[in-house]
């Protein structure tokens, strides 16, 4: 059972923090907890077809996971060797999503990549989801939801409603993967970072934050800016970055969008 190999990954994490008070930014979970959790969470969305239908296409597959790649050869990307970094695309274009779950899994949806113009622009949206698992936000969140003295009652089968409470938030609709401003904010940052050492724009997100912006109030959208709130403070802060490093005007050369109109051909 799912839950109870959860019970496990929530002992393992309590030892590995017994003498750690529960405060802001405390992470009650080690970073192998968030594989483990990340695995059970796959496992899970691999084996509901009806609200997850994965695309099964090498190709398509590759391209985002070589972007993926290139992404996590940044210096300042801190686990690397931990968390699996792998992807798997949504065959869903009806909603413009990715997301990211714990341990390094990413999870990225047909209409995004449709919704796209340029493959600078996804790998600014694909960084943006390598930084929420580098910044393991989900485990933080979680830590600061349920906090020590809850998670030991787990442990120790004090309390099966909140047991259960827990496992219903994390496999039911993946509501534990809603993003705070905060969390947004730092997820902005830290992709503009890694992208500053690879081929792409490293302002690219901009680009999506502008487009998400002309077309809201659309549908597709709605899973899109639930779970990543977007604020006219984040497209001010990220123009700001620009700004400041003096980012000359992107093209072609580190936009790549023929290659990237090449790959749109590709989806179903």
């Amino acid at each position: 059972m799912v839950i109870k190999k959860f019970y496990s990954v929530l002992f393992i994490a309590f030892a590995f923090s017994f003498f750690i008070g529960c405060e802001d930014g405390v992470n009650i979970f080690s970073p192998q907890d968030d594989v483990q959790l990340g695995l059970q969470l796959h496992q899970e969305i691999s084996g509901n077809p009806k609200n997850y239908p994965i695309l099964n296409n090498s190709q398509i597959t590759q391209y985002v996971q070589n972007i993926v790649n290139d992404i996590i050869n940044s210096p300042k990307i801190k686990y690397k060797k931990t968390f699996k970094y792998q992807v798997t695309i949504i065959n869903d274009d009806n909603t413009v999503n990715a997301f990211a779950t714990p341990g390094g899994f990413i999870y990225v949806y047909t209409g995004l990549l449709k919704f796209l113009d340029n493959e600078a622009t996804l790998a600014g949206v694909l960084a943006h989801e390598v930084a929420h698992c580098e910044r393991r936000h989900a485990t933080q969140r979680l830590t600061k939801a349920y906090g020590v003295s809850i998670l030991l009652d787990v442990v120790l089968g004090n309390n099966p409603s909140i047991a259960e409470e827990i496992a219903a938030n994390l496999l039911v609709g993946l509501a534990f993967l809603k993003n705070s401003r905060d969390d947004e904010y730092e997820a902005d940052e830290w992709a503009y970072e890694y992208l500053k050492s690879t081929v792409w724009y490293p302002g690219a997100l901009i680009f999506f934050f502008d487009k998400v912006k002309k077309n809201e109030g659309n549908s597709f959208l709605d899973v899109l800016l639930s779970t990543h709130p977007l604020s006219q403070d984040r497209i001010d802060k990220l123009n700001k970055k620009i700004q400041d490093d003096k980012l000359p005007s992107p093209n072609e050369d580190n936009l790549f969008q023929s290659r990237y109109q090449n790959f749109k051909k590709l989806l179903p």
